[in-house]
């Protein structure tokens, strides 16, 4: 029964986060980033082999639309979509006054914020998916399929490339939960769901910067963004799997330390609304 219940709780949590519109017209706005992408190249096509590599490289293959579109993405569009999702998950429900309510159903705590980052964990790969399956059906349509040639100048046959597409996604995806952790922390810092998602993307924004700042190189590998373009190297033959393991344990850091203050601040908090 216990179980039953938690399933029912964390259906009706997808429910609301797929019923709110803003959360609807995001998902169309990540679906047609890639999609004017492919017809702005569509458009601009060259007429012959003299045209930029990038542009080359994707009207020669609609693959690279997708793959384009993630690398384009990752650093500000994706973790926005996240950011928004943080801002509803404690935040907005304290806004609402909807929270207070839902810890007298009675919901313990611990299962209520679990439930919260799991939704949170869903959205985290929905997002990448959404801008990769756009991202290949514009593309087949305007350009076609075929072979991939990866970074390092083979070419690997297009169900292999698929395949490492999926990881591709799965990878963002791991490191989007990372931030989604962070933003979850966040928003049981406050009752304002804009001030919690402007922190969270904020968060990554401030990473970014400290980045490329040569005089912090020793904070660089800790930064949660440090290897989010870690993913392409999915796309070199053989694979490079150092920075994917590297940013893979970084992400696990990250949400163990920030689930773990999530709980410790939500389960001391004071529902007031």
């Amino acid at each position: 029964m216990s179980a039953v219940r938690a399933w029912r709780l964390f259906a009706s949590e997808l429910g609301l986060m797929a019923g709110r519109r803003r959360n609807q017209v995001g998902v169309g706005v990540l679906m047609a980033i890639p999609v004017l992408m492919a017809m702005a190249i569509r458009l601009s096509r060259p007429g012959g082999p003299h045209g930029p590599d990038f542009i080359t490289e994707v009207s020669e293959n609609g693959f690279f639309v997708a793959l384009s579109a993630l690398s384009v993405m990752i650093p500000l569009f994706l973790p926005l979509a996240v950011a928004a999702l943080c801002g509803d998950a404690i935040a907005g429900e304290a806004n609402q006054g909807t929270l207070r309510y839902l810890l007298t159903v009675p919901v313990h705590r611990t299962r209520l914020l679990l439930t919260k980052y799991a939704a949170l964990v869903v959205g985290a790969f929905i997002a990448p998916t959404v801008v990769a399956l756009a991202g290949l059906l514009s593309g087949w349509i305007l350009f076609g399929l075929k072979d991939v040639r990866v970074l390092s100048g083979t070419e690997i046959p297009l169900v292999e490339g698929l395949g490492r597409l999926v990881l591709f996604v799965a990878y963002l995806a791991v490191c989007l939960a990372a931030l989604a952790a962070v933003g979850l922390f966040i928003s049981t810092l406050t009752e304002q769901p804009i001030a919690a998602m402007l922190a969270t993307a904020g968060v990554v924004m401030i990473s970014w910067i400290l980045s490329g700042i040569p005089q912090l190189d020793w904070l660089h590998p800790w930064l949660i963004t440090a290897h989010w373009a870690a993913g392409t190297d999915l796309f070199r033959d053989p694979i490079f799997f150092d920075s994917i393991r590297r940013g893979l344990l970084l992400a696990l850091a990250y949400i163990l330390v920030f689930v773990a203050a999530a709980w410790a601040r939500f389960g001391s908090k004071d529902i007031t609304s």
